[in-house]
């Protein structure tokens, strides 16, 4: 009986040391997509997505009304590496709140985000990932943004 307690000890230390593996494989994932964000660098971006990354955020309309917008991916890429070098962006991460349930993910990020050191926006980003070949891939992100209400 207690070699059984133990092997289930060591069964659910193993399974918690992958787990954590894996939760800070994801965290490196979305901070090296923020890197080629901030580099505009475009082909880092790219390896850290999916081949089909949906993108989208919510907004609001000309009535104040939320919205889904999808943005394509091929525009948000020449959007980022076409910022003046004149301009500087940054997105701060304020917090992550990862799962992983084998090959799958969620992160959740608390962000701000500042233009020309002055403060734009803040909200949260929702990441899901998908672990391909060993590998974790965002496969969709969808944020809020809001000038209000912020940490």
């Amino acid at each position: 009986m207690k070699q059984l307690l133990l092997l289930g000890i060591l069964l659910l230390s193993v399974s918690s040391a992958a787990q954590d593996a894996d939760k800070y494989a994801v965290q490196k994932t979305i901070e090296a997509f923020f890197e080629g964000f901030h580099q505009q660098d475009s082909i880092a971006i790219k390896e850290t997505v999916a081949n089909d990354v949906l993108l989208q955020t919510i907004a609001k309309d000309s009535l104040g009304k939320d919205y889904v917008r999808t943005e394509d991916f091929t525009r948000f890429i020449k959007s980022i590496v076409s910022i003046p070098e004149t301009t500087k962006f940054q997105e701060t991460i304020k917090s992550y709140s990862i799962q992983v349930d084998g090959p799958m993910a969620n992160a959740w990020t608390a962000y701000e985000f500042h233009v020309n050191d002055k403060f734009s926006h803040c909200g949260v980003n929702s990441f899901q990932l998908v672990k391909q070949e060993d590998k974790w891939k965002i496969i969709y992100l969808i944020d809020t943004r809001r000038k209000e209400g912020c940490e």
